[in-house]
């Protein structure tokens, strides 16, 4: 495999294992309830934006923000992983990642953040900007956000198709892909610093 290709494909997986857009859509659905047409589709341009917004920001000014604390690649990776481990455990055993309050901007949060783009998403963008060049990381993320973006505008035809069960169902087995990349992110972090070598 190509190394551009292999680079495209190991930054667009995590971002869109994270994004979890499919998983999102019973809040989506939930928020529009009551509203008509063109109410619909606005909720769904504000969250897309705001995701964006939001994880453009921490994509392009996140590797300054640790620059600044200090903080290496190694330590955010094993960090970020743990983080990321524990928000799929709870998700697989509560059914959400975050705690859900619904506020008068809902389509900004929580279904822009930190249910689209939230501290999942934010800490795989801020992983991956370190091990791939970032254009590749920016086109991952962009192109996540389209698929979203998509996905969203189709929810009511989505949720007919699948239903409630396939929709779960769908959101789970995405949510164990991002234990085994959090379990991941670990294991190399470790090994950048050596502790792993050491033992061994």
């Amino acid at each position: 495999m190509p190394e551009y290709l292999r680079s495209f494909v190991m930054t667009f997986v995590p971002l869109f294992i994270v994004i979890d857009a499919f998983g999102n859509l019973p809040f989506l659905l939930t928020a529009q309830e009551g509203l008509d047409r063109s109410g619909r589709r606005r909720i769904v341009h504000y969250a897309v934006i705001t995701a964006t917004i939001v994880g453009l920001v921490f994509l392009f000014f996140g590797r300054f923000i640790l620059d600044v604390m200090n903080i290496g690649v190694p330590e955010f990776a094993i960090a970020g992983g743990i983080i990321l481990l524990v928000l799929s455990i709870r998700y697989m055993i509560t059914g959400h990642m975050v705690t859900v309050v619904r506020e008068e901007m809902v389509a900004v949060v929580p279904i822009g953040t930190p249910l689209t783009v939230g501290p999942a998403t934010i800490a795989t963008l801020l992983l991956l900007a370190g091990q791939y060049p970032l254009y590749m990381v920016l086109v991952s993320f962009i192109l996540n956000m389209l698929i979203t973006w998509l996905i969203f505008l189709s929810a009511e035809r989505i949720a007919r198709f699948m239903g409630q069960g396939g929709l779960t169902a769908i959101s789970r087995v995405f949510c164990l892909l991002l234990a085994a990349i959090a379990v991941s992110m670990v294991i190399d972090g470790l090994h950048s610093l050596g502790v792993l070598g050491a033992l061994e």
